[in-house]
């Protein structure tokens, strides 16, 4: 597949200094994502994480999930889909590859990690045809914002959502 690429961008970024692996996710790994999952929402509601949405997540073959493990201990996990609406890109021509969800347990933060998922991500879209790639974050979410523009992305919009009861 994309192994080398990957291996090689992973060198590049050093993230091999905490003997760090990463692998694309199988159904074999539903407990370890969905553990991850739930992580990365603690305190705050992001959506339902349980086994059977995780599940159908992995199943979707418009979707990959990536993990890092220290050993045997996964330590960090990326999720990309592909999108066909122009929600955040500059590119009306599609489709988008879209980072939908990235953690890292915090003492392994800092340390490349992320920033390997994220290559993966990018990889596994590229070879699924996108030619831009896109994320999104809640408005206050300062420590993601500073994330994605550390990754690479820029803001291209900002959007706060209103309602009221009839």
């Amino acid at each position: 597949m994309y192994h080398h690429e990957v291996v090689r961008a992973l060198n590049l970024l050093g993230a091999y200094s905490l003997n760090i692996t990463y692998r694309i996710a199988s159904v074999d790994d539903l407990k370890t994502v969905t553990e991850l999952s739930i992580k990365m929402c603690e305190g705050d509601y992001c959506g339902e994480h349980d086994d059977d949405d995780v599940l159908n997540a992995m199943q979707n073959l418009k979707m990959a999930t990536f993990i890092a493990f220290d050993a045997d201990k996964a330590v960090g996990f990326s999720r990309v889909d592909i999108r066909h609406e122009s929600i955040w890109t500059e590119s009306d021509i599609g489709p988008w590859g879209h980072l939908d969800g990235i953690f890292v347990l915090s003492e392994y933060r800092n340390q490349d990690i992320a920033q390997a998922l994220v290559t993966m991500c990018e990889d596994w879209a590229r070879e699924n045809g996108c030619v831009e790639f896109g994320s999104d974050c809640d408005f206050d979410n300062d420590m993601s914002l500073v994330f994605h523009l550390k990754a690479g992305f820029k803001v291209t919009h900002r959007l706060i959502h209103f309602s009221k009861k009839l």
